[in-house]
């Protein structure tokens, strides 16, 4: 499935995580959300880093570290593999 969203706004490292995470068995795709410029994940965080904020029905909140801030990332997930998918997000990232 095609990704959602306007990937323009992201920088390629972030765009590469995405396309990462759709590659993955039992995602559907990737919505990218807001922006919030000048925010961090933290110390040690690079661009296209993610982090997984919370499981919800029918999918995965998270955010990605981008060049200019924070992106807001909805990942959309077959029933059931939410906790499978976010582990392994967790693992690489």
């Amino acid at each position: 499935m095609p990704s959602r969203g306007r990937h323009q706004s992201t920088s390629k490292e972030c765009r590469a995580s995405i396309k990462k995470i759709e590659a993955m068995d039992g995602v559907i795709g990737v919505i990218i959300g807001r922006s919030y410029g000048g925010k961090s994940l933290g110390p040690g965080s690079s661009t296209g880093t993610i982090k997984v904020q919370r499981q919800i029905s029918g999918g995965i909140k998270a955010v990605t570290q981008s060049a200019k801030g924070l992106q807001e990332l909805y990942i959309r997930t077959e029933s059931g593999k939410e906790i499978e998918i976010a582990d392994a997000i967790t693992r690489w990232a």
